[in-house]
């Protein structure tokens, strides 16, 4: 009787990789913006419900169901001059245990002339074990503007499941008029748990947020340090270099996901997507 080896076990895990694309671009025709160009391959797909107001809204939905070690994302999207885009997800990302190699995200955001685009997926949740890789390259003109925000969630916290052993590495390249403006690089791995225990890090919390809002001034740090005493989290908000940052964690996501929907609604002229309200 034949055993397999390690290398079949991986061989075989590997062919069976998800991978995806999806590619627009959208642009304003006499005041409402409509896509354009759009391509997707894979298990990625991008749907497009009922124009809210002059915006577009977008849906980005994985068919495969979740993400694994190997496998491979790619989000390609553009707003053209005096356009307005929010993207959002169908639901929060489930990425899975991986036994070999990393699963990786890259996207790509571009803004051009006095558009404006929204990101606001929802949660991303790491099961123990699970291994990923994302890159976000973002790229605005001078009279762009952006809003978006990232949740991460470790482990689940429904399932008593906490994270003893993974990896998350982020890294984030924000440019303004052909300039950086913002770089961050974020690596966890080994006992992911025991490090977010740790006071510098997270202090115990199971999840963490980034919203980054450009523009962004003391004016708008000054609004959200207000509304942040009610906040379950902590939160901290600075502004520099023409944009806003607002960092979060909390013991719970649920507590996050309601402190970060406080802060887009302060700084947001528009109602957040319908299905973060679901």
């Amino acid at each position: 009787m034949k055993t397999d080896t390690t290398g079949e076990r991986l061989a075989i895990f590997a062919a069976n990789r998800a991978s995806g694309i999806v590619r627009f671009d959208v642009a304003a025709n006499e005041g409402v913006t409509r896509r354009r160009d759009q391509f997707e391959a894979g298990s990625l797909r991008v749907r497009f419900p009922s124009p809210e107001d002059q915006g577009l809204s977008a849906v980005l939905v994985n068919t495969a169901g979740g993400i694994a070690g190997g496998d491979r994302f790619d989000v390609d999207i553009a707003c053209r001059s005096d356009a307005r885009l929010t993207v959002t997800t169908a639901a929060a990302e489930k990425i899975y245990r991986a036994e070999g190699a990393a699963a990786e995200l890259n996207v790509k955001l571009a803004a051009e002339g006095r558009s404006h685009l929204s990101w606001l997926p929802q949660e991303t949740i790491l099961f123990d074990r699970a291994r990923i890789r994302r890159r976000f390259e973002i790229d605005l003109s001078e009279q762009a503007s952006l809003l978006l925000c990232e949740i991460v969630v470790f482990g689940r916290a429904a399932m008593g499941e906490r994270i003893r052993a993974g990896k998350f590495a982020d890294r984030w390249r924000l440019s303004r008029g052909g300039r950086l403006v913002f770089a961050e690089n974020i690596h966890l791995d080994g006992d992911i748990g025991e490090k977010l225990g740790r006071p510098a890090v997270a202090k115990g919390g199971v999840a963490i947020g980034t919203a980054l809002i450009v523009p962004g001034d003391e004016a708008l740090v000054e609004r959200i340090r207000e509304i942040s005493q009610t906040f379950s989290g902590e939160v901290g908000v600075s502004a520099w270099n023409g944009f806003a940052m607002a960092r979060f964690c909390a013991q719970d996501a649920g507590q996050l996901r309601a402190d970060m929907m406080a802060v887009l609604g302060c700084v947001s002229g528009s109602a957040l997507p319908r299905l973060w309200l679901n």
